[in-house]
């Protein structure tokens, strides 16, 4: 897939890594959807990137179904298709974060709901298109602590770990379509999102988003498996990785 021509659709773009990929992909030419709950914040993103190239942005939830639905139409009306979806979009749930002993289930419902059942959601809106075409490009954003049994990262890592296995299932289910599905895990980052993780922690050693936000191009543009699960970090060697918030 060329980057130029294609239209993504992005989640929780306007800040940190979210806001990084669709600079990114402006730079490279690609036309934007983006969506985050924070009107103002989305909206100087939407400024920014539309000096580059022609941006939709949406302010709402993603796990509002009714906000999903409404944008993707409203993307399909401006562009008549979309390529790539970057499910970045995500809930760290209470801060600080509880242990799973004490951990309210209707705050743990909240998160699966965000990081898990919204980024499906989007996939069935975004894939009879893809389909149609015969190419496609689903990216769902993951972490460390889905594979990994971070302390107090309980309820995060679960939601993540789901996200991930259910990638596995659609790729299967995608063989031979034309779709790739991967997981990206974009490694310790310095956000606000992981600061609200960690309160009081100083993160500032911790590398900025714009580290990661590269391997989303690098997957745009490569013709490589139908599904793979990527450490966005490494391909910057001066980076460490952990955690991806």
């Amino acid at each position: 897939m060329k980057p130029s021509q294609r239209v993504a659709l992005i989640t929780g773009a306007s800040r940190g890594l979210g806001r990084e990929i669709a600079r990114l992909f402006a730079q490279h030419g690609m036309s934007l959807i983006v969506t985050a709950r924070g009107a103002e914040a989305l909206q100087d993103t939407a400024d920014e990137l539309g000096a580059l190239t022609e941006v939709l942005a949406l302010p709402g939830d993603v796990a509002d179904r009714a906000h999903a639905e409404r944008l993707v139409r409203l993307g399909l009306e401006r562009f008549g298709r979309i390529d790539v979806l970057i499910n970045n979009a995500s809930a760290i749930g209470p801060s600080p974060m509880p242990t799973l002993e004490t951990y309210p289930l209707d705050a743990l419902a909240e998160v699966f709901r965000v990081n898990t059942l919204a980024p499906l959601h989007l996939i069935q809106l975004v894939l009879p298109g893809m389909r149609e075409r015969g190419e496609g490009l689903i990216v769902n954003v993951t972490s460390d602590a889905a594979v990994q049994p971070y302390p107090t990262w309980g309820g995060y890592g679960a939601s993540k770990a789901a996200l991930e296995h259910l990638s596995r299932v659609l790729a299967a289910e995608l063989e031979g379509s034309g779709v790739r599905v991967y997981v990206v895990d974009p490694g310790d980052m310095n956000t606000q999102m992981h600061r609200e993780a960690e309160p009081g922690v100083d993160l500032s050693y911790l590398p900025g988003p714009e580290v990661s936000a590269p391997a989303f191009v690098h997957l745009v543009e490569a013709e490589a498996t139908p599904f793979g699960r990527l450490e966005a970090q490494k391909l910057a060697p001066a980076a460490g990785s952990k955690r991806g918030t």
